[in-house]
C-alpha cells in the first residue's frame, strides 16, 4: 500500500497515485481528496523507498508505521508533532529503540508522526509491504 502514497516536495501533506500523465502523475490528497498534477521537476517519493536509520542498519518506514500504530493500538499518535526534540527523541526511542540519534533529527521524527496521523485519518491502517507477499505468490503460479 505505503508504493502507492507519495509525499512532494513543497507540498504538504501525503497524496496517492491515481494516475499517469505525460510527464507528470496525477495524485489525490489523503487529507482533503483534491485531485493535482505532479510534474517531473517535482520531487516525489514513494513511502514504500523510505527507511529509518538505526545503528545496524536502516528500517523501511512500514515496520516503523506498524510499530506505532501496535504502540497507539491503532490511535492518531499520542505525542504531537510541536512537542520539545528531546520528547520526540524519546517517543521514537519508544518504538524504534537503536534509531541512529546523530542522523536522524527531531524534523524527521515530527513528519513521521504526521505521516502516521495522515495514513490514520485517511483510513490506511495496512502498512505491510504488498510486494513481498505478491511476489512468491506469482512465482508459485508460473511454475
Amino acid at each position: 500500500m505505503l508504493k502507492t502514497i507519495l509525499s512532494i516536495s513543497g507540498r504538504r501533506g501525503l497524496f496517492k497515485l491515481v494516475s499517469h500523465g505525460k510527464n507528470m502523475l496525477i495524485v489525490e490528497s489523503l487529507e482533503d481528496g483534491k485531485k493535482v498534477p505532479a510534474y517531473a521537476k517535482d520531487k516525489v517519493i514513494s513511502l514504500g523507498d523510505i527507511a529509518i536509520y538505526t545503528v545496524g542498519a536502516e528500517v523501511p518506514l512500514h515496520e516503523v508505521l506498524t510499530k506505532i500504530k501496535d504502540k497507539e493500538n491503532g490511535a492518531k499518535a499520542s505525542i504531537s508533532t510541536s512537542a520539545k526534540p528531546d520528547e520526540l527523541r524519546a517517543y521514537l526511542a519508544e518504538v524504534l529503540p537503536d534509531f541512529d540519534r546523530e542522523r536522524v533529527y527531531p524534523s524527521d521524527i515530527k513528519k513521521l508522526i504526521s505521516w502516521y496521523n495522515i495514513l490514520i485519518e485517511a483510513g490506511i491502517t495496512d502498512f505491510s509491504q504488498e510486494d513481498e507477499k505478491e511476489v512468491p505468490a506469482d512465482d508459485e503460479k508460473e511454475e
